[in-house]
């Protein structure tokens, strides 16, 4: 056989063994009590889902519907990830701004098929690779790396996008407790307030308007406010609006006027926000000495001395 063909052969080898290795892990955690008991929840979540289809929004025309149907499918028979895992992948996309009941088993799919190319990638270039190419044990070992690596990376996108998202909110909020203040003082109550406010904020922060028309639905179709209040707390995750709920939730439970408290929250916020803008801004002259040295200062050098350089060249060559 050619060095090409052996080269190949190898590489398939270790794809094999890959597969072979998730399916010993894939029976092992499906097989016993435990195994049995995690398949009986994720059959009776499949069916929960099936029944609720219609309220998923996603319909079961299009290509894109089929293809998200089928990684969730795929996403819930996978039985690498416990319900602790799930739990708390479903709290990072309810962050995000992925609400729908597809959304976990969606990224364990596209967490697992990630891992899967990274490893067939790694396998195929892994005999390129200069010195260490040659070994096989090597690259099977970077094969397993680049598995786990794949994996993580649509973690990691998923955290990227929930903290810009929150970093968006906590600009706008500030904005949002002064309308919350001059809803609550024309006399609104609390649901209509933040209806209200959310309705403003549509065009600005369509982020944290989204939060706020949920929990005023909360709000007027729950009994329970309180636990409505620190749904929100959970959703946007930022200590400012954590104060914001323990205000209102103070308010709530001892009767005292929920305006004063709102003005006195707008005020720290709005305080703390330009607090936070001057310390960013005092922060840009450091950081900008770096680039200015390696980009601006090399081209005034040039502009200042290349004349003399240039003159001190052609006397030379002159004698």
């Amino acid at each position: 056989m050619s060095p090409s063909n052996i080269e190949a052969l190898i590489n398939l080898l270790m794809l094999l063994a890959l597969f072979a290795g998730l399916a010993i892990w894939w029976a092992t955690q499906r097989g016993g009590r435990r195994g049995r008991i995690a398949e009986r929840a994720r059959e009776a979540a499949l069916d929960h889902r099936a029944q609720a289809s219609p309220e998923d929004g996603v319909e079961d025309s299009g290509v894109r519907s089929r293809t998200l149907r089928r990684l969730a499918k795929l996403g819930d028979r996978i039985p690498l990830f416990d319900a602790k895992y799930r739990l708390k992948l479903q709290r990072d996309m309810i962050r995000s701004g992925y609400r729908n009941s597809l959304a976990v088993s969606i990224l364990l799919a596209v967490k697992f098929c990630t891992g899967l190319v990274c490893a067939a990638v790694t396998v195929m270039l892994g005999s390129h690779i200069p010195v260490i190419g040659a070994y096989p044990l090597i690259r099977g070992m970077a094969m397993m790396g680049a598995f786990v690596i794949g994996m993580i990376i649509p973690e990691y996108v998923v955290a990227f996008r929930a903290a810009r998202r929150r970093n968006a909110m906590a600009g706008c909020l500030p904005d949002a407790l002064d309308l919350l203040v001059i809803c609550t003082n024309a006399g609104n109550s609390l649901p209509v307030s933040i209806r209200r406010v959310a309705e403003e904020l549509a065009t600005i922060c369509p982020p944290l308007s989204k939060e706020f028309s949920l929990t005023a639905d909360e709000l007027k179709l729950s009994g329970d406010s309180i636990r409505a209040l620190q749904g929100l707390a959970e959703r946007v995750d930022l200590p400012s609006v954590r104060a914001l709920i323990s205000t209102l939730t103070q308010s709530m439970r001892y009767g005292t006027p929920i305006t004063h408290a709102l003005r006195i929250l707008s005020r720290t916020e709005r305080v703390a926000h330009i607090v936070s803008l001057e310390e960013k801004a005092a922060k840009l002259a450091p950081k900008i000495v770096l680039p200015m040295m390696l980009f601006i200062l090399p081209a005034i050098v040039a502009i200042a001395g290349g004349p003399a350089v240039i003159q001190l060249l052609q006397f030379i060559a002159a004698r």
